[in-house]
């Protein structure tokens, strides 16, 4: 099913990974290098009306974000935030922290809000090659890390 939420974070083009009951698409402006957005297939516009079958899943999603991005990124924190405001149907925004500027394809991001809230509207909307590539860069790494254990490679200090 594709609902009005999953178009606006730019389905399918921005899929990185795909689950029964959420998918992880690239967050079309990165207010910090990495965001993403965790998206529930359903028409479900309130938390609550998800199954409990998605509430389990969930753990798994916010896992492989966690070990995908810190080892691509090294985040020193990771914000999440379900908003719904504009985008109605149920999703998280995943905003990785740093206390440094991190690069990507000669684009720098600085997280302006760190330590305290992240300045969502600073950062960059890319443009469609920069986007494709940072697609492109997240879906391989993810795509090799479900192909490991959880336990199989250590990298700063978090499991990838």
């Amino acid at each position: 099913m594709t609902h009005d939420t999953l178009k606006a974070f730019g389905y399918p083009d921005t899929i990185i990974s795909n689950y029964q009951n959420w998918v992880v698409l690239l967050s079309p402006h990165q207010a910090t290098l990495g965001a993403l957005v965790i998206v529930h297939k359903s028409e479900a516009t309130a938390f609550s009306e998800i199954d409990s079958a998605s509430f389990a899943e969930l753990e798994n999603v916010i896992k492989d974000c966690e070990a995908v991005l810190g080892h691509m990124f090294s985040y020193q924190k990771i914000n999440y935030m379900m908003l719904m405001m504009n985008d109605p149907h149920v999703h998280y925004h995943v905003i990785p922290r740093y206390d440094s500027v991190r690069s990507f394809h000669g684009l720098d991001f600085e997280d302006l809000g760190w330590p305290a809230l992240p300045q969502l509207g600073a950062g960059h909307k890319l443009n469609d090659q920069i986007r494709a590539a940072l697609t492109t860069d997240i879906k391989d790494v993810w795509s090799k890390y479900k192909e490991l254990s959880f336990d199989d490679v250590k990298t700063s200090g978090r499991t990838v």
